[in-house]
């Protein structure tokens, strides 16, 4: 076997080793390219983050432009032109009656350690500095950041990193709230937020409007600061421009990242609600959190050049449209018994893996079955015991045919590889 080369990646194993067809050299439209000359179908929208195609032209330009007009601009104590622009887009497309102020960070998992320090900073500063603690849900994905890492509700390790999760509770999102609200009647003066994901990144479990329609009245009875987490499910996914835009009641604040620039930049921004943004105007006090690289030129052209391409896509009856093409596609796998559950919502859709005796795949067991997929052409994300879905906008009636076909032969072989 040969050494591992200088790049070390993410989530494997440091002695893993790869062959030319898995190293990627670049990517168009719907596919990327691999070092041994082969392209592979891209069914997860490149980790989400690119569901305006790879390439995207208008977002190619504008990054383009920004990185000869303006290069590098901080919001370090100062504001600059093009951050104030994606702002006040963002807040336009979000809706100002549910958002009034824009926070730019770096990544989804920055993002969450801003959103927690938000919250508990607007618990002390009105002199309840005893509400510290921030609720997430089991199975939730936040990052890996010290606090994001915290609040992930998989296990991953944060026992070895001495991750601190004293001040972090993980509560069931499949029992409609009760275990929230049993929390919340031990410990709810305590409770600064409540996190969720509207859909769950591992496993792709939508929550249920059972469950939203108890986290807002619960929100009214106790107080908390609600924050949704659409890192993976904003900009369209779920058939809404935003999934939380069918609640009842606007989440105070909204983490975006992702679908944020088609992938163009690393950037994430908070939406803040009024609530928590007029607290901070009243108070004067200052918000302690920056970024070097949160909102520069570059990203905020980027989100600007996105936010116009989904309104030229009508991109909510686009992703209907797709989202009505992936249902029937997960239906007759389902019917075929090729695969055991459907989860998700809209573009974003999970197929629930067994094995033969009906018991839950592990890690490496579903890796096994990605890398049969991928060597029937096509490119899908992992999920506990399961596989995603999570295709660009702009993906034709052949190219699902294509993932169908995949899916189908993929798992063929894995499962005649274990007869």
């Amino acid at each position: 076997m040969s050494a591992p080369h200088a790049l070390w990646t993410s989530m494997l194993p440091a002695d893993a080793t790869f062959t030319p067809e898995q190293v990627a050299v670049g990517a168009e439209g719907n596919r990327v390219e691999f070092a041994d000359g082969s392209t592979r179908l891209c069914a997860t929208s490149g980790l989400w983050n690119v569901p305006l195609g790879f390439g995207n032209p208008a977002v190619t330009d504008a990054v383009h432009r920004a990185t000869r007009d303006a290069s590098y601009l901080s919001l370090f104590r100062a504001p600059h032109r093009y951050a104030e622009r994606a702002a006040e887009a963002l807040i336009d497309l979000a809706n100002p009656n549910r958002y009034s102020r824009v926070i730019f960070s770096t990544s989804g998992g920055a993002a969450n350690d801003l959103a927690m320090k938000l919250a508990r900073q607007y618990w002390s500063q009105k002199g309840a500095g005893s509400r510290s603690l921030v609720v997430g849900l089991r199975g939730s994905y936040h990052g890996t950041m010290y606090g994001s890492h915290a609040l992930s509700g998989d296990d991953l390790l944060q026992a070895v990193y001495g991750v601190d999760r004293r001040s972090v509770r993980h509560v069931s999102h499949s029992d409609e709230g009760d275990e929230l609200e049993t929390l919340l009647r031990r410990e709810g003066s305590r409770v600064a937020s409540v996190v969720v994901e509207p859909v769950l990144g591992s496993g792709a479990h939508a929550l249920s409007s059972a469950f939203t329609s108890r986290l807002l009245a619960l929100r009214e009875e106790y107080g908390f600061l609600v924050v949704a987490d659409e890192v993976a499910t904003g900009f369209g996914r779920t058939g809404t421009m935003f999934a939380t835009d069918d609640w009842a009641a606007a989440p105070d604040a909204l983490i975006v990242s992702k679908a944020l620039t088609n992938g163009a930049a690393s950037a994430a921004a908070v939406l803040v609600g009024p609530r928590v943004a007029s607290a901070f105007v009243r108070g004067a006090w200052t918000f302690v959190h920056g970024e070097t690289q949160a909102g520069t030129p570059v990203c905020a052209s980027a989100i600007l050049a996105v936010i116009q391409e989904l309104h030229r896509i009508d991109v909510l009856s686009t992703t209907r449209e797709l989202g009505e093409e992936l249902a029937r596609l997960a239906a007759r796998l389902t019917s075929d018994g090729v695969v055991q559950e459907v989860t998700g919502k809209g573009c974003f859709v999970g197929l629930g893996l067994r094995d033969g005796d009906g018991g839950r795949l592990s890690a490496a067991e579903v890796l096994r079955v990605v890398s049969a997929i991928a060597q029937h052409g096509v490119l899908v994300q992992p999920g506990p015991s399961a596989i995603e879905l999570i295709p660009a906008y702009g993906f034709r009636a052949d190219e699902l045919l294509a993932v169908e076909s995949a899916v189908r032969a993929g798992l063929s072989q894995i499962q005649e590889a274990s007869a």
